[in-house]
């Protein structure tokens, strides 16, 4: 290999796995924030609920879009939230396209006759998608605080009375609560994406919010200050992620979040590749998409810390992890035939023991939130490593697909807002065959990352090559994910 070209594919490499170490190291940081908020009392002021002159006037936003097999279940659902129904409004901002528009409107009739204030708001077109509904119903909605909930989502009764009450504080603009996954152990795949999720419900969440550093609305299962969300600038459908950045535009006007990790708001996962794809995608292009639209007002707001930056910077990039761990992976087998062609270059690769420790960190950082969910007995924590080993292997392989959201959000490149679609899956009995919402197209990247599977199985036939195992473990977990993704992506067609 040519000397000067190695030189380039080091310094790529080399740079890749230090930001990936930096990013590691917040996190490392927002377990310590974390483990220090556990010992905490919330003393916040609170509304006396018990006196009719503190309760406020409440509207529940519920986004619709072609949500057949989910909506009666929303409904019967948020029916049933105990608050009295003269200070409760309910929007079902609908922008359906197919049948379920009817039994959407059969159903909230139903409701109506029985006392409830509930209203079908329709639009003529879907301008600005999700961000558009919210913005519309807003307009005309009649509470002071808004809370929101997407179609899979299943609020205990008494949600509203455990999260509007800390509103008293005229300084918190939003109250976001913990997602609850109710088909967490259905397949490997729910598994994963849980175990994902609540870290970020846990360890980042808690870990930013604990020391004032910026966090994000989750879209869903929150509810916002009216006036906050007016202040902010309002709804906009520029990215695919308007609740980050809602959350940010209102945050650099110095309005407060609450984070209720304690709250829990029971939510169906996606059960196909398909659907997980699309929803990752959404994310990550999204996040990049605000990192471009924000990163340079949160760097030079005035009144913001230090501390409180970088972290604002590594919450925007998260997304972006994705394609230095895809550059990592991509150029390690060619590292690995460096590594044996230019003996003085050795020093070089010193630099992998960051990959490693970053690895480390994560292992550390994750276990915490796992244990607090799950437990921390002797099986707990054997199941955890399976479980974290299984799902670094599967991010690797979904790193493909969101590296190229990472780009096309980078570089501004727009598309539509594609709905994850829901499947009304409870338990293992439930099935998601017959789904009239499921892509039925084979994604184009199935066919790089089958490739990219025997690239990586190529790396470790290297590995026997070049009597060179330092990379093998991570050229098998790469394989592993990518015949997963490639796998999976098949058989959800059949």
């Amino acid at each position: 290999m040519n000397l000067a070209i190695s030189y380039i594919i080091i310094a790529i490499y080399c740079f890749s796995l230090m930001l990936i170490f930096f990013y590691s190291l917040a996190q490392l940081n927002l377990l310590i924030n974390y483990l220090g908020f556990k010992r905490k009392t919330d003393d916040a002021p609170k509304f006396n609920l018990l006196d009719p002159n503190e309760i406020p006037m409440v509207t529940i936003q519920l986004p619709l879009y072609n949500e057949k097999y989910v909506v009666e279940r929303l409904l019967e659902n948020i029916s049933k939230i105990e608050y009295p129904l003269n200070k409760l409004e309910i929007q079902v901002l609908d922008d359906s396209t197919d049948e379920s528009v009817e039994d959407t409107a059969k159903l909230i009739a139903d409701l109506q006759e029985k006392g409830i204030d509930i209203q079908h708001i329709r639009r003529t077109n879907r301008q600005g998608f999700k961000a558009g509904a919210l913005k519309d119903g807003l307009a005309i909605a009649k509470g002071e605080f808004i809370a929101i909930f997407d179609a899979d989502f299943l609020p205990d009764s008494d949600w509203l009375k455990k999260t509007v009450i800390y509103f008293k504080d005229s300084e918190i603009g939003v109250v976001q609560t913990r997602w609850g996954h109710i088909n967490r152990d259905y397949s490997v795949l729910t598994r994963i994406q849980a175990f994902a999720l609540d870290a970020h419900f846990t360890l980042e969440q808690v870990g930013r919010n604990s020391k004032g550093h910026f966090i994000n609305f989750n879209g869903t299962a929150g509810i916002w200050r009216k006036e906050c969300i007016i202040d902010a600038g309002n709804w906009e459908g520029d990215t695919l992620t308007e609740d980050l950045d809602l959350s940010y535009r209102a945050q650099l006007k110095n309005w407060k979040f609450k984070y209720l990790e304690d709250v829990e708001t029971p939510a169906e996962l996606p059960v196909v590749i398909s659907a997980a794809r699309s929803q990752q995608f959404r994310w990550n292009k999204g996040g990049a998409e605000n990192f471009r639209k924000t990163a340079s007002r949160v760097l030079s707001a005035n009144g913001i810390d230090f501390k409180t930056k970088c972290h604002g910077i590594m919450h925007l990039l998260n997304s972006s992890m994705f394609l230095f761990v895809f550059v990592v992976a991509i150029l390690s087998i060619p590292m690995l035939y460096i590594k044996n062609s230019f003996g003085h270059l050795g020093w070089v690769f010193e630099m992998t023991s960051f990959f490693i420790v970053s690895t480390i960190i994560l292992f550390v950082c994750y276990w915490f939130t796992y244990k607090s969910i799950q437990g921390s007995s002797f099986d707990s924590f054997i199941d955890y490593i399976k479980l974290f080993f299984t799902f670094f292997s599967v991010a690797l392989g979904f790193s493909l697909h969101n590296s190229v959201a990472v780009i096309q959000g980078h570089m501004g490149k727009r598309s539509e807002f594609v709905r994850t679609p829901k499947f009304n899956i409870n338990n293992l009995k439930d099935t998601w065959k017959g789904n009239k919402y499921i892509n039925t197209k084979l994604s184009p990247n199935m066919i790089f990352e089958a490739i990219l599977m025997c690239y990586f199985m190529f790396g470790m036939y290297s590995a026997t090559q070049l009597n060179d195992f330092g990379m093998f473990p991570f050229h098998f977990m790469l394989f592993a994910g990518f015949g997963f993704v490639f796998y999976q992506s098949l058989t959800s067609k059949v």
